[in-house]
């Protein structure tokens, strides 16, 4: 919408396409503009969703966020999922070979392992993580969920997410009991 803002400042009253191609002295596009015609007007949702998780580990939330687009009426938009923990986190990754998750998981906790951390030279003592008031998977699991995303922007048409044959949306549990996890999935479309 900004870029049809500004073509239309820069040409009031002009056709978009006119102007869609023309580039600076970089080659960079200036002004992109698209008109779409819709009867409908776009409409948002913010709804809160909870998922258990058995540990640590990753969980399909695919469906799950497809009921919610679907029962939405929405057919096309934009969702930004959200996790509100600070030890878990979100991932678009393959779907139909379990053991990439297998070595993501593997991979992260050799990154951050729960026993505490050695310099980077891995010379010298492991220093044992401070924060563990939860336990020692505790600051790992923060450290973890820094690393990676708490929040995703995905695309949907026809009423279900936009992925790739082999993508599935993950909830990414870092802590190594189950837990009851809230997102918050904004819908915003037509």
């Amino acid at each position: 919408m900004g870029g049809l803002l500004a073509f239309r400042a820069a040409n009031p009253g002009g056709n978009p396409s006119e102007n869609s191609g023309k580039y600076d002295r970089h080659g960079l596009i200036t002004t992109v503009a698209t008109a779409t015609t819709t009867a409908s007007a776009v409409r948002q949702s913010l709804q809160r969703l909870r998922i258990s998780t058995p540990g640590e580990g990753f969980t399909d939330i695919t469906a799950n966020l497809d009921r919610q687009i679907a029962a939405s009426g929405m057919q096309t938009g934009i969702a930004v999922i959200s996790c509100l923990h600070t030890s878990c986190s979100l991932t678009i990754n393959e779907n139909a070979d379990p053991r990439v998750l297998v070595d993501l998981a593997a991979y992260l906790r050799a990154l951050v392992p729960q026993e505490g951390v050695r310099p980077l030279s891995g010379c010298g003592e492991r220093r044992r993580w401070v924060h563990d008031d939860e336990g020692p998977d505790d600051m790992p699991a923060h450290i973890r969920t820094a690393l990676t995303c708490t929040s995703l922007s995905q695309s949907f048409e026809q009423g279900s997410l936009l992925l790739g044959t082999w993508q599935a949306v993950y909830l990414w549990e870092h802590r190594t009991r189950g837990s009851q996890r809230d997102l918050s999935l904004h819908l915003i479309g037509a």
